[in-house]
């Protein structure tokens, strides 16, 4: 079996490169995988063959060329795109060389009704791995997607990885942390999360706490700006890119995942296996796994003042962060299993291979 992935991202590093690695990297033990990609420093991080590629656009000649070229040469099985620019491009060439064409989707977004996405994803794709099964709730509803075309797969953890990587040293810089990771946009929700700690801080002034934000991205000063307005700058902390945030999730106290659009967020259920308490909004499929009030808490996007009051409830009771914390553990360690992934990505990948041979 030989497998392509492809990733032609700009932005930089996030959770559907993470996910592009591991799951790339995992197969790679037994089968042959590549990556083609944009960005160098988005391929130097993988430790399979590679292959820059120009990635312009959609319909890129050049791309399609070179893709072609590669698929021939490797005889590749099957092609794995990750990114919307990805799935065109992978469906052009897939059709043109015979090879089958799974698109990979990780977050909860309804399809608009366009010729477009009837041929990207109805047309084009020959199966769609998607993370959670809010996701593939929301695709059905498109009546030109196949529901048995969906597969859903939950993200892998590297368990061993996460121990060894989060014993590095961490400074922390308030008894009482909470954390938080992710591009810095919009949609990620980080607005509401320092709104909802300066919440927090009004009511208990004397809190010893801090709020990291991890994470590079366009909203950078905008977010810095806030804090500042809000007067809390010397309590709210952003990091930046970390190349290893695991420190700062084995020693925060509470992790935040405010995203009003997510699949199930990497960063958080990283951090729910370093015994974090988790707090999240309702978004993509995160609710197939959190208990409210169980392993974690849930809260609507725009509800700043319940963020806040569970803070509040939090920093007082120790002993419910550290149960909590043990839940949120034992329920990644169930369900996000890295040879549970592999397992069935491989699967769905020879189902689908067979299926493209047979027509």
């Amino acid at each position: 079996m030989n497998i392509l992935f492809l990733n032609s991202t700009r932005r930089g590093w996030g959770g559907n490169e993470k996910w592009t690695m591991l799951a790339a990297q995992t197969l790679a033990r037994d089968y042959n995988t590549f990556l083609a990609y944009r960005e160098p420093n988005i391929a130097d991080r993988f430790t399979i063959e590679k292959f820059r590629l120009p990635f312009i656009a959609e319909i890129d000649p050049v791309t399609i060329v070179r893709l072609i070229g590669i698929i021939r040469k490797r005889r590749i099985d099957v092609l794995v795109p990750t990114k919307r620019k990805d799935y065109v491009l992978a469906g052009i060439v897939s059709r043109i060389c015979s090879t089958a064409n799974i698109v990979r989707l990780g977050i909860d977004r309804p399809l608009k009704d366009t010729f477009w996405n009837k041929l990207v994803y109805g047309t084009l794709a020959d199966g769609i791995i998607v993370n959670s099964s809010k996701i593939r709730e929301t695709l059905t509803k498109s009546s030109w997607i196949k529901p048995e075309k969906i597969r859903v797969i939950y993200n892998g953890l590297d368990c061993h990885k996460l121990e060894t990587l989060s014993k590095e040293p961490f400074l922390k810089p308030a008894p009482f942390l909470i954390a938080s990771a992710g591009l810095l946009i919009a949609r990620k929700g980080f607005e509401m999360l320092i709104h909802a700690f300066a919440l927090f801080l009004k009511e208990v002034p004397d809190a010893q706490a801090a709020l990291v934000i991890a994470g590079d991205g366009p909203q950078h000063a905008t977010l810095q700006q806030l804090a500042e307005t809000l007067n809390i700058q010397n309590n709210v902390h952003l990091t930046g890119f970390l190349d290893n945030p695991y420190p700062l999730y084995r020693n925060c106290d509470v992790f935040v995942s405010a995203s009003s659009s997510e699949g199930i967020s990497n960063a958080l259920i990283e951090a729910m296996y370093l015994n974090c308490v988790p707090i999240s909004t309702p978004s993509g499929g995160i609710e197939e796994i959190m208990r409210d009030g169980e392993n974690g808490f849930l809260v609507a996007h725009a509800d700043k003042k319940k963020l806040a009051a569970l803070i509040d409830e939090l920093y007082h009771n120790p002993n419910r962060r550290q149960c909590i914390g043990a839940a949120a553990h034992e329920t990644v360690l169930q369900a996000f299993s890295l040879d549970r992934m592999k397992k069935e990505l491989l699967d769905f990948i020879v189902e689908t291979t067979r299926k493209k041979q047979c027509r």
